[in-house]
């Protein structure tokens, strides 16, 4: 369970109430954790194309190398009890955590990826970081389109190591597609 301590002034929602809320009219992302509602700006061009490059290249390594599991594409989402609903750039769950899973909903995943843009980083690398981690997520990357780094968090128990960042240039190393041949330069170049 992921708590938050929050001012008595801050409004709190339930997942039926958060799903009520109307679209904001300029398309900000919501997301719920423990009942607080958290807005963040809707993504750029960068950040989409980092996403459709990281989908392309992931789905083509997952196809070829044989991995069984899913890759999850924006807006599926990963959620918990009645008041925590994040949706990340993308998640890849395997067979076997999926098996574990109640086939409702996902309440956890092996690897989850957060393209940061300038209006989320703060949010990306701290708030929604921490409820990974309380969320047993195995790894996540953080994928920085203003420095072009990916660092890559791995789960240490119920929080995050200190990550490693790889830079343009270098291969990126995942705990959870050990075999994985990435390069950062290939998520940001055309």
């Amino acid at each position: 369970m992921v708590w938050v301590n929050t001012s008595p002034l801050v409004t709190t929602y339930t997942l039926e109430e958060f799903w009520a809320l109307p679209e904001p009219p300029d398309h900000s992302k919501l997301e719920l954790i423990a009942g607080v509602l958290y807005m963040t700006p809707p993504p750029g061009y960068t950040h989409d194309n980092a996403v459709s490059r990281l989908n392309r290249l992931l789905s083509e390594y997952l196809s070829k190398s044989g991995y069984p599991g899913t890759l999850y594409v924006p807006r599926a989402a990963i959620w918990i009890s009645a008041n925590t609903y994040l949706e990340p750039d993308l998640f890849y769950v395997s067979a076997e955590t999926e098996a574990a899973l109640d086939p409702e909903h996902r309440t956890t995943a092996d690897l989850v990826i957060e393209v940061i843009s300038p209006g989320s980083a703060i949010y990306d690398r701290n708030t929604k970081a921490d409820t990974y981690a309380a969320l047993d997520i195995k790894e996540l990357w953080l994928v920085d389109e203003t420095f072009e780094t990916i660092e890559v968090r791995h789960q240490t128990g119920k929080d995050f190591d200190a990550g490693v960042v790889f830079n343009k240039g270098e291969r990126l190393k995942s705990s959870i597609l050990a075999d994985l041949s990435l390069t950062v330069s290939q998520v940001f170049e055309g």
